[in-house]
């Protein structure tokens, strides 16, 4: 299975922090918060790597190189302009293949077991039925985006009322076919994918009650490094 971490964004929350330095080599204790992916990928033995870039990309080039200080191998998908997540994802088809794989936001901090998300493709290979699976935690306690829930076949839903709202943890596992309908060389974010597919019962969904934070702000990026200082020192 190979993986696509998402770094194209800008990072405008973060500024002026990021006015200089892309969000993903931010530092979380030591490391640039996309390293901490790149590690844990590397030790669930995914190692073929895709990462998007297009804010300073780059500064990430530079510093990530060809992944081999990580024990993975990257390949870069460059994009001009930002063509948001589900663009972005399109854009980089070609270099991700025919089989399922996964996607992981740049911008998270967790400590979900990526190896995990290898059995779920290998199963979405023996079911095209299902054309995306996502993982969910229950909702953080600051905004996040459209709230989503799972139902009772544990398929992943829009939330509706009476349902236990969750949060999409940036994630996730897709067939490439997934991606038929989204436009090349064009902005497009992922929710009205998900919303189609979600309609089509082809969205599959976890519930993951981990470490997850959405480094979306200076304050949650200094919480990130105190826990990756922590967990360091622990280990």
């Amino acid at each position: 299975m190979k993986a696509m971490i998402l770094a194209a964004g800008r990072g405008e929350r973060m500024r002026p922090l990021t006015d200089n330095c892309p969000k993903p080599l931010l530092d979380v204790g030591g490391t640039p918060l996309i390293g901490w992916h790149l590690k844990h990928l590397a030790a669930a033995g995914v190692t073929e790597v895709v990462i998007n870039h297009a804010w300073l990309g780059g500064l990430i080039e530079a510093a990530l190189g060809d992944g081999s200080a990580y024990g993975v191998r990257i390949a870069y998908s460059p994009e001009t302009t930002a063509l948001e997540t589900a663009g972005g994802i399109a854009r980089a088809l070609p270099l991700l293949g025919d089989a399922p794989f996964a996607v992981i936001n740049g911008d998270v901090f967790t400590d979900y077991d990526f190896g995990a998300l290898a059995g779920v493709a290998e199963r979405m290979r023996a079911n095209d039925a299902i054309r995306a699976h996502l993982v969910l935690t229950p909702k953080a306690g600051y905004p996040t985006g459209r709230d989503l829930a799972i139902a009772p076949d544990g398929l992943a839903k829009a939330c509706d009322e009476g349902d236990a709202p969750m949060t999409f943890c940036g994630i996730a596992v897709y067939h490439p076919a997934f991606f038929a309908g989204v436009p090349q060389g064009q902005a497009s974010p992922l929710l009205p994918h998900f919303l189609t597919a979600m309609a089509r019962r082809q969205v599959g969904a976890e519930r993951f009650e981990g470490l997850w934070l959405d480094v979306g702000t200076v304050e949650r990026l200094e919480y990130a490094g105190k826990i990756a200082r922590s967990c360091v020192h622990d280990g």
